[in-house]
């Protein structure tokens, strides 16, 4: 572990420790709690190719939860791939604000992994909902996710372009949408930049178009009781803001993440 962490800190991968000592307990199928108990003992010959592979990639930037195959998120471990945004601790805030009230149906546009949809179903039992997204590899990762957590009898799964396949009303209406401006793209991290799908990270744009698009048109798709939830950049709050009440939306507040940066608005009352 020592000498991969200092192979990763070359590299400039952040916290180098802590990525060595989840990709040893991977390769050798242990628990990561457990990794100093066996740390003593001479590692097998098969465990430390592994090893060796985990770290080779990972010094290239490869995201740990490609490499172990799952993220964490909200105290489950979801299904991740290239073909979907990791589950992001930010998101945690949406998931938050939106089990404060009660729903009992719930809407997720840009599903990718189905971490928001399926955590809320999980967390309400009584709870349906549809997941969309426009990528068939995402939404086919939200699909095992939602078998993988038992959701897979309350929650649909579509493919298409924001509202296009959705039918019926909503009493949550929830998205965390590509926010990144074209021009911040070659600003990221290595691991989102080179391994995470584009089309979930940028709009190709100034960022704020799918929040146009949610603002303009979720009204016709939420219950008179209903609110709308989306994530956004930390430096978006301004502008998204803006864009809903300049659709009409009478009730419109930002929230923070736990790190006291604004991070998601909700929006009521659409005109």
């Amino acid at each position: 572990m020592a000498a991969a962490t200092a192979r990763l800190r070359a590299a400039g991968v952040p916290d180098p420790a802590r990525d060595a000592r989840v990709l040893l307990a991977h390769a050798a199928q242990v628990d990561a709690a457990r990794v100093t108990l066996i740390a003593p003992e001479d590692i097998a010959p098969d465990i430390a190719e592994r090893y060796e592979q985990l770290i080779s990639l990972r010094a290239v930037r490869v995201p740990v939860s490609h490499l172990i195959g799952q993220r964490a998120f909200y105290g489950r471990d979801f299904k991740v791939s290239r073909d979907v945004l990791d589950p992001r601790p930010e998101s945690e805030t949406l998931i938050e604000a939106a089990l404060a009230e009660d729903f009992a149906q719930v809407l997720d546009l840009g599903t990718g992994s189905g971490c928001l949809l399926v955590t809320l179903l999980a967390e309400r039992v009584t709870a349906r909902g549809l997941g969309v997204d426009l990528s068939e590899a995402a939404c086919l990762q939200a699909s095992a996710n939602a078998v993988m957590h038992g959701v897979a009898d309350r929650s649909d799964i579509a493919q298409g372009d924001w509202f296009a396949p959705v039918e019926g009303r909503f009493q949550l209406i929830v998205a965390n949408p590509p926010y990144l401006a074209q021009n911040e793209m070659d600003d990221v991290a290595p691991e989102l930049r080179d391994y995470e799908p584009r089309m979930a990270l940028t709009d190709e744009g100034d960022g704020l178009s799918a929040y146009r698009v949610i603002a303009e048109t979720a009204g016709s798709y939420l219950t008179p009781d209903g609110r709308v939830m989306c994530e956004f950049g930390w430096t978006q709050a301004d502008a998204v803001e803006t864009i809903f009440r300049d659709h009409g939306w009478g009730d419109v507040r930002i929230l923070p993440d736990l790190d006291g940066r604004k991070r998601v608005v909700v929006a009521r009352n659409p005109a």
